[in-house]
């Protein structure tokens, strides 16, 4: 009996395989709005510190996700050549570094993260806050890089049901735990800012739990021992040869969001306030970018699976389909920033300070919303067809190019209204570079089925 991949209909199809991973985005977005939201309601300061942390964090998930996704591809196809030892020394390996990052990560803060702080704002309370925030996410972070890693162990066998409840647990945990910690209830005291850290160390440390239960218990396919173990120098490098684009792709929007922060610091009068709604800016953005994300991840196997058919009519209908989705979930998107700012700032219990930097930004940053869809689009053919490439250079391009370039050219202007510029100008340069790239994938692999 044929895959569905190759016989459903393609629109039923994109949301059978979509919508769980579509959720599963929605409700790690939603944790990441209503994390800010609590920060919020300390003051403006907590709000702005966690923003100034949040590079540090995205540069972490980066290194754990990276390195996972090599873990994953190196696992599926060892599990493909029946290979028993190799998978299960590819699961042994990843593990080990898992542990690496984490050290390595605790090492790096332990040095960094004063100057780091220091290089973005001269507030003490601010610099004070996102300390407090930062060591306790670094340093109990282990929950979150063996997390990330034992999700990619069921995900490689297929088992990705169990990789969404662990994700779900972790995120509503961390909803549950954030005003408990933040404001105190009960035995339990105020923590204030490190309340926020705790819940979400917390959440990352009950997740990663569940899911090496469920890789003991439910993962039959791969068998995790550390007896006799040492390091394979070539297994962590074939891990590394797939990962370390990933990595260094992820990695890029930390370097571009720390870089914002430097320049939004030129504007010294409201640089903080600048920062905090920049943060603000990501979280609410996530509410939209996500489920597009998720919806990208249903859509590359079905084209990945398609093309291995090749059968180039479901091809064509899945990315016009998976477009056709991403577009209409960015214009909603884009309509809701245009027209209800105001509204979303005050999530953020917004001052009138951040509100009058605030509004125009969410409008300005709207408008490039549908570009995004469609390079967002093409980027899952790139990723399905072994084209990965492309989606690095376009975001490469994007952001170390053009995005931080012209954000910094329009900062000296004086006028902090134009720098939000650099977003739709960005994109208009990301749809380009990812168009002519489509059409040169198009060629050479579809027309040719």
């Amino acid at each position: 009996m044929e895959n569905k991949m190759g016989v459903m209909p393609v629109n039923k199809l994109i949301i059978n395989m979509s919508l769980p991973m579509m959720f599963s985005m929605l409700v790690q977005a939603t944790y990441n709005i209503v994390d800010s939201y609590f920060v919020s309601k300390i003051n403006e300061e907590a709000l702005t510190a966690v923003s100034l942390a949040f590079p540090f964090q995205m540069l972490m998930i980066s290194f754990a996700v990276g390195t996972s996704v090599g873990i994953n591809a190196l696992l599926s196809m060892r599990l493909g050549q029946k290979n028993q030892d190799a998978v299960n020394k590819t699961a042994a390996n990843g593990l080990f570094l898992a542990l690496c990052n984490y050290v390595g990560f605790c090492l790096l803060g332990f040095f960094l993260v004063d100057p780091y702080l220091r290089s973005q704002t001269s507030n003490t309370l601010i610099i004070d806050y996102a300390k407090i925030y930062l060591e306790i996410v670094m340093y109990a972070g282990f929950g979150m890089f063996f997390g990330i890693t034992f999700d990619r162990l069921l995900q490689s066998t297929g088992k990705t049901f169990y990789t969404m409840i662990t994700q779900l647990v972790g995120a509503i945990l961390n909803i549950v735990l954030d005003p408990i910690f933040i404001f105190g209830w009960g035995p339990i005291p105020h923590f204030g800012i490190a309340g926020a850290a705790i819940a979400t160390v917390a959440g990352q440390i009950i997740a990663m739990i569940v899911s090496a239960i469920y890789n003991v218990t439910k993962n039959y396919e791969i068998k995790l021992s550390f007896k006799k173990f040492h390091p394979d120098g070539i297994v962590i490098g074939q891990i590394y040869k797939v990962g370390l684009p990933s990595i260094i792709l992820q990695a890029v929007g930390s370097f571009t969001t720390y870089g914002m922060n430097l320049i939004f610091k030129t504007f010294e009068t409201v640089a903080d306030t600048a920062i905090a709604v920049y943060g603000a800016y990501f979280k609410l953005n996530s509410f939209i970018f996500m489920p597009v994300f998720g919806l990208n991840n249903g859509v590359v196997p079905i084209i990945a699976y398609n093309y291995g058919a090749r059968n180039r009519k479901r091809i064509t209908n899945t990315i016009k389909g998976g477009m056709g989705y991403a577009i209409t979930i960015m214009v909603i998107g884009a309509l809701i920033f245009e027209i209800y700012p105001d509204a979303l700032l005050n999530i953020f219990h917004a001052s009138l300070g951040m509100r009058a930097i605030g509004i125009p930004a969410l409008r300005i940053i709207a408008t490039s919303f549908i570009g995004a869809a469609i390079a967002i689009a093409l980027g899952a053919v790139f990723q399905a067809l072994g084209d990965a490439v492309y989606s690095m250079i376009v975001s490469l391009a994007r952001q170390v190019c053009v995005l931080l370039p012209v954000a910094y050219a329009f900062s000296k202007t004086g006028n902090i209204d134009l720098v939000w510029l650099c977003f739709p100008i960005a994109e208009l340069v990301s749809v380009a570079l990812s168009v002519i790239f489509y059409i040169k994938v198009y060629k050479n692999k579809i027309k040719t089925l």
